[in-house]
């Protein structure tokens, strides 16, 4: 049997290192009310950093060149693998663009995350501060 692994990729805004960028879930039928990054699947035949760009345009309307995407994490389980960016340079001021996936968008300061996260993205922004690279977890 194949391994068909799930990838996303997901994307770091981080301001004046103090800020990052979340957004709320709502009406996805994941995670909804919870707080997340800009993400999504990697589309086939899409590459990580194009599915970053993309989802950073569709989710909150911002624009990224690829050199401007760092990798600073990934962690994978059994079936999917995600890929977490920083941008460190974007164009425009980021807005919710999917109201009928996203109910709240705000800057939160990296010292007190919402209690409201998805317990994974918590974690990976843990990991990212702690300056770990490479995650697993078994589900």
């Amino acid at each position: 049997m194949a391994n068909a692994l799930i990838p996303a990729a997901h994307i770091l805004f981080i301001r004046d290192e103090a800020e990052i960028l979340l957004i709320r879930r709502f009406n996805t039928g994941f995670a909804d009310g919870l707080y997340g990054l800009p993400a999504g699947h990697v589309e086939p035949g899409e590459l990580p950093v194009a599915a970053a760009i993309r989802e950073a345009m569709e989710e909150v309307g911002v624009t990224i060149a690829a050199e401007h995407l760092d990798i600073a994490h990934v962690t994978a389980t059994p079936q999917r693998v995600s890929f977490f960016f920083r941008a460190r340079q974007w164009i425009g001021e980021p807005e919710n663009r999917e109201p009928d996936k996203c109910d709240d968008i705000g800057w939160f300061a990296l010292e007190a995350l919402p209690d409201n996260i998805v317990p994974y993205i918590g974690v990976a922004i843990a990991r990212i501060r702690a300056g770990e690279r490479y995650s697993e977890r078994d589900r």
